[in-house]
């Protein structure tokens, strides 16, 4: 169910600007609806519906939800969704699109630790898609999903691994001795917070987000604390492949051995 509301809460700015991906609205949009080889629509998609089975009617919030490319795949398998995020810019590229799902898709935008729109113990399940990394916070973030969850209701969170995709402090490496492709993993157990450039190259006009780089534990340790237990983790890898050179056999193998996202699902008991 979704609280009646008579006015929207309003976010204050300074969060709005520090962490919402609204000022790259137009480029992820792009990305993702236009994109032929992307890694949502050949791994995370596919990969997180398959975990999900069965959805049809189920009340579903897709948290962070960005411009409701997964609400509509939700929605097309016959789900009643809730897409929430704190961009204002994506929400309302995801409101244009929602022409056709309109009974079956509401968007809100607010932020992930005040759900106002959501009333207690209405949600089957809650997705967070490649968000709970860009998010601040995480406590309250978790708090409020199990809030809106019903009593073994499942909360299923992707991730960037953050084993082994640390902005800045993880890397690609080669051993030219070896002929061995390998993965530098530096700062793993220290948290940080990260400027993103989402523009490399341009002079003008510069795009910036920010990710939140957490170890393993202290996602499992926040999630343990309110209530949740994990039921199942999957590890992803890349699709792609390498063109034709020296290091493609090097390189395909990391790519499999590597994994790039970490799903968590997990239920409230």
């Amino acid at each position: 169910m979704i609280k009646k509301t008579s006015a929207k809460k309003k976010i204050p700015a300074s969060v709005t600007k520090d962490t919402s991906w609204g000022g790259v609205a137009e480029w992820y949009d792009k990305h993702l609806e236009k994109g032929t080889d992307t890694y949502h629509d050949k791994v995370v998609h596919p990969n997180l519906l398959r975990m999900l089975g069965d959805v049809k009617g189920k009340q579903i919030l897709d948290l962070g939800c960005g411009q409701g490319i997964f609400s509509r795949l939700l929605a097309d398998a016959s789900a009643n969704v809730v897409g929430v995020d704190l961009g204002k810019e994506l929400i309302a590229i995801a409101e244009k699109k929602n022409a056709e799902y309109a009974f079956k898709i509401h968007y809100f935008h607010g932020a992930s630790d005040d759900l106002y729109m959501v009333k207690d113990e209405t949600k089957d399940i809650v997705v967070c898609v490649l968000a709970l990394q860009n998010i601040e916070k995480l406590q309250g973030t978790v708090t409020e999903v199990v809030r809106t969850l019903k009593k073994g209701g499942k909360f299923f969170v992707v991730l960037n691994h953050p084993s082994f995709r640390n902005p800045r402090n993880t890397h690609w490496g080669y051993d030219e001795h070896e002929k061995v492709q390998y993965r530098r993993v530096d700062e793993y157990l220290s948290e940080s917070k990260i400027k993103i450039d989402m523009t490399p190259g341009a002079i003008k006009d510069k795009k910036f987000t920010v990710s939140f780089h957490r170890p393993l534990q202290v996602y499992v340790k926040a999630f343990g604390k309110h209530g949740l237990a994990v039921t199942r983790l999957e590890e992803w890898e890349s699709h792609r492949a390498s063109q034709n050179g020296p290091r493609k056999d090097a390189e395909d193998k990391a790519r499999k051995e590597i994994p790039l996202f970490l799903c968590l699902e997990m239920i409230k008991l």
